[in-house]
């Protein structure tokens, strides 16, 4: 096929679940007001553990998403992925019929999968015996099922993948399907991710690590990335999913398009199982990376929705990386980190922040980073505090760094006809 590598891609759709909102509005406009999601946690008793917050998705109920009998065959970052996959094939207008299901895939990562389901199996067993451990166990747990299940729902049958590949799993999904896309070897992919672990393991796991803040007497003021009092991540839970088209495709049936994917970067600090390295090596590349995909110098970026962890490592290494590839415009550019409010979905990350960087396109808007009170000085650059901020975004950029030194950036731009 000739030139199928420049075939243009298009967003045609979002779905959002997350702490601060169940559906792509409702977490938009929380977003925009700057309301934080993180409250003591609900899902398990969290007395005895040191970190006793989380940003918990409030009042979700899988019935409502998921046919009765189908829901026990699922963990609950499956129920998420297959609710936000709803909202965003309903944005985007989308009708999967035989004609051309070979042509649309999904591709939905997740860092951990059904945590929820292991530990509530692994406790049967110890109580009854392997006997009674339940016949769903396996696939209600394991990562790539989210995207076997949506694939099942919208009869999609073409590539048919999932990512699992730590707090970059979802941006590398969406970047993957971007590339099958650019390939010809899809024109629709429903990508992104989703992730639940709140659960004692995932909580319990993370604060053995000193990766989780301690705030337990001020949750909503817990999560507070580039501020110099940051004491580590807040966990969150939800999920992010895309709708990709190929322009034609998409043109031909009359979609309303919300923004291009024009970058995709890969990188690898080959540093430090956890920590990136202090120069900001593997972020500078990736970023680099993208931009070069996309064939557009640094000048034309306009927004950055940052990983912005509220960790002191990754906090000042993005920073300087962001300094060392964009030199004097990176003072030009706002930044946020959306983690302030929504936690940090770890493996979901990738997918909600790409969602959020279209809508920030789309609507001309951009979400601020809240509680920033006390600026590190290490952290110098416009990080959008307290207040969203209304910003003529053409080009925007969403990074994902993950455990292992694994990176990936997407490059996001409003979209034009020519």
């Amino acid at each position: 096929m000739v030139g199928v590598n420049n075939r243009r891609v298009v967003v045609t759709g979002v779905g959002m679940v997350s702490a601060i909102g169940i559906g792509t509005q409702e977490t938009w406009d929380a977003l925009l007001a700057g309301r934080s999601g993180a409250a003591r946690i609900t899902l398990f008793d969290p007395t005895l553990f040191s970190t006793q917050f989380a940003c918990e998705v409030k009042g979700f109920d899988p019935f409502n998403y998921v046919e009765k009998k189908e829901v026990k065959k699922m963990g609950r970052f499956i129920h998420f992925a297959m609710a936000a996959s709803g909202f965003a094939m309903q944005q985007s207008g989308l009708q999967v019929d035989s004609s051309i299901s070979e042509r649309v895939g999904v591709y939905i990562g997740s860092g951990i999968g059904g945590f929820d389901v292991i530990e509530r199996e692994h406790a049967e067993l110890i109580r009854n015996g392997p006997r009674k451990i339940s016949p769903f166990f396996i696939p209600a747990a394991i990562v790539n099922l989210a995207s076997g299940q949506v694939s099942i729902r919208y009869h999609a049958k073409g590539p048919n993948s999932a990512t699992c590949t730590a707090c970059s799993s979802s941006a590398h999904a969406v970047g993957d399907s971007f590339r099958l896309i650019q390939r010809g070897e899809a024109d629709v992919m429903i990508c992104g991710g989703s992730e639940a672990a709140i659960t004692p393991m995932g909580v319990g796991g993370f604060a053995a690590m000193r990766a989780l803040s301690t705030r337990n007497d001020d949750p909503p003021h817990a999560s507070r990335p580039f501020d110099k009092n940051r004491d580590g991540f807040v966990i969150g839970e939800g999920s992010g999913i895309l709708v990709l088209e190929e322009l034609e495709f998409a043109r031909r049936r009359g979609a309303s398009i919300l923004c291009e994917v024009v970058g995709y970067g890969m990188s690898g600090d080959a540093f430090h199982i956890t920590q990136p390295s202090e120069d900001g090596d593997g972020a500078v590349r990736v970023i680099q990376n993208t931009l070069r995909d996309a064939g557009v110098s640094p000048s034309v970026v306009d927004y950055i929705n940052a990983h912005g962890t509220s960790t002191p490592f990754n906090d000042k290494t993005e920073t300087l990386a962001i300094k060392r590839v964009f030199g004097e415009h990176a003072r030009k550019l706002a930044i946020s980190s959306t983690k302030s409010m929504t936690g940090h979905l770890l493996g979901g990350a990738g997918g909600l922040e790409a969602a959020i960087s279209t809508l920030a396109i789309h609507c001309q808007r951009v979400p601020p980073t809240i509680n920033l009170e006390t600026p590190d000085p290490d952290c110098d650059l416009d990080y959008v505090p307290h207040q969203a901020r209304k910003l003529e975004v053409n080009y925007a950029l969403s990074n994902s760094f993950g455990f292992g030194g694994t990176n990936a950036s997407l490059l996001f731009k409003r979209y034009s006809d020519k």
